[in-house]
């Protein structure tokens, strides 16, 4: 596995906070084996002492690229349910010995972990696109859903709402972030620069270099730094016997791009391609203040005078800390 490293100059840094990316492949549609890898992961990492640790967007149990699940228009096959079936009964609740697994692997790492999950509702079987986040000590402190699943995934995630559009401050920093697509959405952005995001997560199934554009732009329009994660994915790496359902898919199914982003919009690692791989960079939040001094879009540049902004049942920041 790769691992790459950006290092500040000493003379630069005033508050050095580490970051890790995780750019790596599911057991596809295998939940206790994917969270043995979650947890193996969070060990590597935590060889090099990072505050913060990243996964991407449902690396738990996989984001299902290619699967139709038997839709159309005014029909779903058995053969889909069946399969949805699959993916619902390896994904994952946030109570449980699951969960708890991962808890204790956080911990072990301390470091703040956020990972990308399938997230079962216990209480009425609908399916998640979540960021859950998780203390040094290992406690699950919050969750976000994502409010607008893109496309085709509305088959098989419902909408969160506001009350997980959480944020984190930190003796890092403070910490939040969008899923996918959901950072195209001017005024979820927002809601996040509102609560002073300093480090902006940003998991995605997202492969294309275009991508990397849309993280510079949230990285400058927000004057923050922007941890963009991705996984790697080969046909191969599905199980077997779903292999005749991606006849048409190409033979690496997601070649990731994980980077991170200086508040000037400078790529400090990455991109990543076609390989797992870990970055690592240490943030300075000097380079924040810096940044702001022209541009700081809640405050000197905001404009409330002309505009409004209410987002309802928004959570208050969690206060917690990154080691223990």
């Amino acid at each position: 596995m790769a691992i790459i490293h950006f290092q500040l100059s000493s003379q630069e840094m005033k508050k050095s906070v580490k970051v890790a990316v995780v750019q790596a492949t599911p057991v596809l549609f295998d939940l206790d084996r994917s969270i043995e890898k979650v947890c193996a992961l969070l060990a590597e990492c935590s060889r090099k002492h990072p505050d913060l640790i990243l996964f991407p967007e449902s690396f738990i149990p996989c984001y299902p690229r290619g699967l139709t699940f038997g839709a159309e228009v005014g029909r779903r096959s058995d053969e889909g349910k069946n399969l949805w079936q699959r993916y619902w009964q390896n994904s994952l609740e946030t109570t449980g010995t699951a969960i708890s697994r991962i808890s204790e692997a956080a911990r072990k790492a301390r470091a703040i972990t956020v990972l990308g999950v399938t997230e079962k509702d216990s209480t009425s079987g609908t399916l998640y696109c979540t960021m859950l986040y998780f203390s040094a000590t290992g406690e699950l402190v919050a969750k976000h859903r994502k409010l607008k699943p893109t496309g085709t995934e509305r088959l098989i995630w419902g909408e969160g709402d506001g009350s997980t559009l959480s944020t984190l401050r930190t003796d890092s920093g403070i910490i939040g972030g969008l899923i996918c697509w959901e950072n195209y959405m001017p005024l979820a952005r927002m809601a996040m620069y509102r609560k002073g995001v300093e480090i902006y997560l940003a998991p995605t199934a997202d492969a294309r270099p275009q991508w990397q554009s849309t993280l510079q732009h949230i990285a400058l329009e927000g004057r923050c730094f922007v941890l963009g994660c991705n996984q790697f994915v080969r046909k191969d790496d599905y199980p077997a016997d779903l292999l005749p359902l991606l006849d048409e898919s190409a033979d690496v199914m997601c070649r990731g791009g994980s980077v991170i982003v200086s508040p000037a919009g400078e790529i400090l690692a990455g991109p990543l391609w076609d390989q797992e791989g870990i970055l690592f960079a240490n943030l300075n939040e000097e380079e924040i203040i810096k940044a702001k001094m022209d541009f700081d879009v809640i405050g000197h540049y905001a404009r409330n005078d002309v505009f409004k902004f209410e987002i309802p049942d928004q959570p208050e920041t969690i206060d917690i800390h990154s080691k223990e």
